[in-house]
């Protein structure tokens, strides 16, 4: 049978290699590192967070710009799809307080390994080391490196964006499409920590202590979660939710002014009120840490703005709500969790295949979207490999 090429084997490309192969497609999945999935073994690290239990409408929302044009694959494959999907390979999965959900095994590793069972079963080949290296004369003459042309019948391009670039995706593709007219939006980290002009007492004493149930506050938005105070600055889940903001009003503007709150469950007069309790003899550290339990991680934040008024309960509990937090940078993609950047919406159609490249499909990170951690970048990854591999099997039957 004619070869159905998928080249990425992240989570995008097998779930393109997976529909396609059930639908009894021959499939071979070309990757040019030693073996699948390492940026999702990666984020096993952490959990493995597959995708998040909130409604779909307010999931849809974390798409930002584009929402409107990744709801069609998700709403295909939803995260009850893919909660399903993952229970089918043996994984038995909960729901964390925070709506997230996960594996109950925390790792990555169980569920790529059956992943990788089915797709055999189902007979999809594998070819590691292969470095795509464009298009020959015809669309569908495939180059590699080091490797004899290839001829596909149809071809899924599923080799990610240009965060972690160890790990495989170094979006050096790019300059390969560019090359054929498409249009590909400049890279740029997501989901990635910013700088801050810590004092060098604070930062030696603080770096890797993290800011337990903060509040972080940028023109009415409100992430709240950890922080995990940096050398450089902060990063963490309640600063990956805003990043893109962050991101674009520092790429603008050269800085971007925060606000934390590091006490979001109690209003400013109830803060104010616990306060009254200080006593004329108590330091700022043991007086916080006596009415408000502060850690000293928080009660020093409070210093690095200057010098927090201790007997002045409504002035010291409006700052507690509202530390201003001046970010002059951000990391770059090489620590970033993902990126933004990639093939333009203008570039692919409703069944994600490139206009100008008819038989070539495009999904998962390699197209220009941005999401907040909490299980949006897996979902849309998996959804638009979905979307893809069906997408790819309706433009062959009609053909």
């Amino acid at each position: 049978m004619p070869v159905i090429a998928v080249i990425g084997a992240g989570p995008a490309g097998l779930m393109a290699a997976e529909v396609l192969a059930v639908a009894g497609r021959s499939v071979t999945v070309f990757d040019h590192m030693p073996s699948s999935g390492r940026k999702l073994l990666m984020a096993g690290r952490g959990g493995l967070n597959l995708t998040h239990s909130e409604p779909l409408e307010a999931f849809l929302a974390r798409y930002g710009a584009s929402a409107a044009r990744l709801e069609p694959a998700i709403g295909a494959f939803p995260p009850e799809a893919l909660r399903a999907w993952a229970e089918g390979l043996g994984q038995s999965l909960f729901v964390g307080t925070s709506g997230r959900v996960f594996p109950r095994t925390m790792k990555a590793s169980p569920l790529l390994r059956g992943w990788l069972l089915r797709l055999n079963g189902l007979g999809v080949r594998f070819a590691f080391r292969h470095r795509w290296q464009g298009f020959g004369a015809e669309t569908h003459t495939l180059l590699f490196e080091g490797a004899a042309p290839i001829e596909a019948e149809g071809v899924v391009l599923a080799l990610g964006g240009a965060s972690w670039p160890r790990l495989g995706s170094d979006g050096g593709w790019a300059s390969l499409l560019a090359e054929r007219g498409v249009d590909v939006a400049p890279f740029v980290p997501a989901n990635c920590g910013f700088t801050i002009a810590w004092t060098d007492m604070f930062r030696e004493r603080f770096a890797g202590t993290p800011l337990k149930s903060v509040a972080l506050r940028w023109h009415g938005r409100v992430s709240r979660g950890d922080i995990m105070v940096t050398a450089y600055g902060m990063e963490g889940g309640a600063v990956y939710a805003l990043s893109s903001v962050l991101r674009d009003e520092i790429m603008s503007h050269g800085e971007a002014m925060v606000t934390l709150d590091l006490r979001p469950d109690l209003p400013e007069a109830a803060l104010a009120e616990k306060l009254r309790a200080l006593r004329p003899r108590d330091s700022l550290s043991s007086g916080l840490r006596r009415t408000l339990s502060l850690a000293p991680v928080g009660i020093n934040v409070l210093r690095e703005t200057g010098s927090p008024p201790p007997h002045d309960p409504a002035a010291l509990a409006a700052l507690i709500k509202s530390v201003p937090l001046r970010l002059t940078g951000f990391e770059g993609l090489g620590r970033a969790i993902s990126s933004a950047g990639g093939v333009t919406w203008d570039e692919v159609d409703d069944r994600f295949m490139l206009r100008r490249l008819p038989g070539v499909f495009v999904a998962g990170e390699m197209l220009d979207w941005d999401a907040p951690t909490g299980g949006y970048l897996l979902q849309a990854c998996m959804a638009t490999g979905v979307a893809a591999g069906h997408g790819m099997v309706d433009w062959l039957e009609k053909r």
